[in-house]
C-alpha cells in the first residue's frame, strides 16, 4: 500500500512523500537508483544516535529515508533478529521513526511541509501523538490499521525514553492497562482511522476481532472507514508477466494450460487430469492452515492436487510435508517464499485456497482474480468484500467470482471444495467463473478516489 497508493493518488493532484526506515535493503535499493539520494535533514541526537533524512525519487515514488544505522542496520528482519526474536529496542526504533515524521510535519525540512500525515500500523502510530504535543498539533492525521493483532505494546519503563510529556502517559493517549500502547495511542490521537476493507472495519468493533481495542474503536466510530486495498496491476498482469511460462488474457485463455503444465512439472505432479489447488501463505493458525491440513486427504481423494508455497509454524510445516510424503505426485510443498513461483502458482493452478480465520484485506485473492485462478476464501474481512460467492443466484446472474465458506472448520472447507469440484466438472461454467473474476477491478484506482476524498474532507474541516 505504501508503494502503490502514492502513485494511484497522482492523477488526483496529490503529491505524497513516503518516509521509510533505513533498513539495509532500502539503502541498497536507493543506492542502485540512477537518481542519487540527497541528504536534506537530520538529527545529531535521535534517541541517542545521529541520523540523516535522505530524499530520492525511486521509480516515480518520492521517498524519504530515515538513515539511522544504530537503529535500523540489522542483519535480521525489520522487527526480529536472526533467531526470530523481537529486537529489545523496537520501542525506540519506531518511536524514532514516528518522531521524525512528526518533526517533518512540524517544518523540519526547509523546503517542504505536508498538509496531512498518513501513517500505517503500530510502527508509525506514535506520529499523531508526537504531533499533538508539537508544532503540527492542528494538522490532520490518518492512521491505517493493516492488522490490529499487532499493537506495539511495551512495559511502562519505556515511557521516559519516548520524549513525550508526562500527560501523554494517560488513558487519552498511550497508557494501555498500565503499559505503553503505540497503536492504542495512535488510535486515540489520529483525526481519522481506516482499515484495509469495509468488513474488517466492522469486525474490529467486536471482541472477537478487536483484540482489546474494540471499545476505543467504537468510541471513534464516526472517524472509522474501511477502504479495500488494490494491487499493482502492472506487476501482476498475466499478459506481460515475465515469471510465467506463457502469457495469456481473458480472451486468450487456451495458453493458460501451458502454465498449468509448467506448474505440474515444477511440483512433480502426475498426469492424471484434475484441478490443481494452490496455497501461497504464511503457514499459521490465523491463515487457517491447520484447517487446510485436515482437508488435504479429501482434496486428493476427490481427484485434486495441492501445491503449497509458504513457511511458518513448524508443526504446520511438518503437516504439509507429511501430506506430500503420503501423496507423491499429488501434493507438492516448497518452504519459504519465492516471488517468481508465486506468480506461476497464480497462472497455473485452477483455484487458490485462503481459509483465513481473519483477514483484514488480503492480496492473494486479488492476484487470483487477475489470473483466472479461482479464489476459495473464508467469509471474513477483505475476503468477503472482494469475492462474490458462486451460489446459484450469482452463477445464474453471471456475477460470481469465487467461493466463500463459513465457518472456518475442516467441514466448512470440505463443503466449499465439494462445490468447487462440481463446478470444475462443468467446463463452460468454470470458464465463465474465471472470466468474470478476470473482469474484476482489483487496481488501486477506486480506492485512491476514496482516499483522495477522505484527505480533502479532513483538510476542509481543518
Amino acid at each position: 500500500m505504501a508503494g502503490a497508493l502514492p502513485l494511484a493518488l497522482k492523477p488526483h493532484g496529490i503529491r505524497m512523500r513516503t518516509l521509510l526506515p533505513g533498513y539495509p535493503v532500502v539503502l541498497q535499493k536507493i543506492g542502485q537508483n540512477s537518481t542519487k539520494a540527497e541528504r536534506i535533514g537530520g538529527f545529531d541526537n535521535l534517541f541517542g544516535h545521529p541520523a540523516s533524512i535522505l530524499a530520492v525519487d525511486h521509480h516515480g515514488l518520492d521517498i524519504l529515508v530515515l538513515d539511522a544505522p544504530a537503529l535500523f542496520d540489522r542483519e535480521g528482519g525489520p522487527y526480529v533478529d536472526k533467531a526470530g526474536l523481537d529486537y529489545p529496542d523496537n520501542f525506540r526504533r519506531f518511536a524514532a521513526l514516528s518522531l521524525t515524521a512528526a518533526e517533518i510535519a512540524g517544518g523540519l525540512l526547509s523546503d517542504w511541509k505536508p498538509d496531512l500525515v498518513h501513517v500505517h500500523d503500530w510502527q508509525a502510530a506514535l506520529t499523531p501523538v508526537y504531533m499533538r504535543f508539537g508544532p503540527a498539533s492542528g494538522m490532520p492525521t490518518v492512521l491505517t490499521i493493516h492488522n490490529i493483532a499487532f499493537q506495539g505494546q511495551f512495559g511502562p519503563m519505556v515511557f521516559p525514553e519516548l520524549a513525550l510529556p508526562p500527560e501523554a502517559f494517560t488513558v487519552d493517549y498511550v497508557e494501555y492497562y498500565g503499559d505503553v500502547g503505540f497503536l492504542k495511542g495512535g488510535l486515540q490521537a489520529a483525526t481519522a482511522i481506516t482499515t484495509v476493507s469495509p468488513s474488517y472495519a466492522q469486525e474490529i468493533l467486536t471482541p472477537e476481532f478487536g483484540m482489546g481495542l474494540e471499545g476505543l474503536l467504537t468510541a471513534r466510530l464516526s472517524g472509522l472507514k474501511g477502504i479495500v486495498n488494490g494491487i499493482d496491476a502492472d506487476v501482476w498482469d498475466p499478459r506481460t508477466d515475465p515469471h510465467i511460462a506463457a502469457p495469456y488474457s481473458a480472451d486468450k485463455m487456451k495458453r493458460r494450460a501451458e502454465n498449468k503444465l509448467a506448474l505440474s512439472k515444477h511440483f512433480g505432479f502426475d498426469a492424471i487430469p484434475g484441478p490443481i489447488f494452490s496455497v501461497v501463505s504464511r503457514l499459521t493458525w490465523q491463515k487457517g492452515m491447520d484447517v487446510l491440513a485436515e482437508t488435504i486427504d479429501y482434496i486428493v481423494e476427490s481427484g485434486g492436487k495441492l501445491a503449497v508455497l509458504g513457511s511458518g509454524d513448524p508443526v504446520l510445516e511438518n503437516a504439509f510435508l507429511d501430506a506430500a510424503s503420503r501423496h507423491p505426485g499429488r501434493v507438492g510443498v516448497v518452504m519459504g517464499y519465492n516471488e517468481p513461483l508465486s506468480h506461476l502458482l497464480q497462472a497455473g493452478s485452477d483455484a487458490i485456497l485462503i481459509p483465513s480465520r481473519f483477514e483484514p484485506c488480503g492480496l492473494t485473492q486479488l492476484y487470483g482474480l487477475r489470473y483466472g485462478c479461482v479464489p476459495v476464501v473464508a467469509r471474513t474481512g477483505g475476503l468477503a468484500d472482494t469475492i462474490i460467492d458462486a451460489n446459484e443466484a450469482a452463477l445464474a446472474a453471471r456475477v460470481a467470482t469465487g467461493f466463500q465458506f463459513s465457518p472456518v472448520t475442516a467441514d466448512g472447507l470440505r463443503l466449499a471444495l465439494r462445490r468447487v469440484f462440481a463446478l470444475y466438472n462443468e467446463p463452460k461454467a468454470w470458464a465463465r467463473l474465471q472470466a468474470q473474476g478476470m473482469k474484476s477491478d482489483v487496481s488501486w484506482e477506486k480506492s485512491a478516489e476514496r482516499y483522495a476524498a477522505l484527505y480533502s474532507g479532513l483538510l476542509v474541516k481543518g
